[in-house]
């Protein structure tokens, strides 16, 4: 029987200071005007690092080695057709429309969880070594 196959999507955080970059989907047909973090799906095969690296670099020109602030470069919009600006948003007020589920994700990095889902049922309590119904 064959495994189900899910999509996995890296969100990357760019910060400067107490500030998040945020993208504005545009033309994508999903959450189109609605801010997010540089993000996007992994390809088959590829490690999450890679596919964090690879977005990061396709959507606003961001490498390992980039600097900002007064001795680096900004970030720049590389994929106008799908992301109409960037906006460097303050971490405790984000605009009111950041996707639900960026703004979750930031909302967990502000509070030190490095692990969250969203959008399920919270899962019943199973004691160690015991099957879930």
């Amino acid at each position: 029987m064959p495994h189900p196959r899910f999509l996995v999507a890296v969100h990357l955080l760019l910060l400067r200071g107490e500030d998040v970059l945020l993208v504005r989907r545009s033309n994508t047909g999903y959450e189109d005007g609605r801010l997010s973090v540089v993000a996007g799906h992994v390809e088959p095969g590829e490690p999450v690092t890679q596919a964090t690296i690879r977005e990061a670099s396709e959507e606003v020109d961001f490498f390992l080695t980039y600097r900002l602030g007064p001795d680096g470069e900004e970030p720049r919009n590389c994929e106008p057709e799908k992301c109409s600006e960037l906006v460097w948003a303050n971490l405790e007020s984000l605009p009111a429309d950041t996707i639900p589920y960026v703004r979750a994700g930031v909302e967990s990095f502000r509070h030190d969880a490095w692990f969250q889902e969203f959008g399920w049922e919270p899962a019943e309590s199973v004691r160690p070594h015991q099957r879930a119904p």
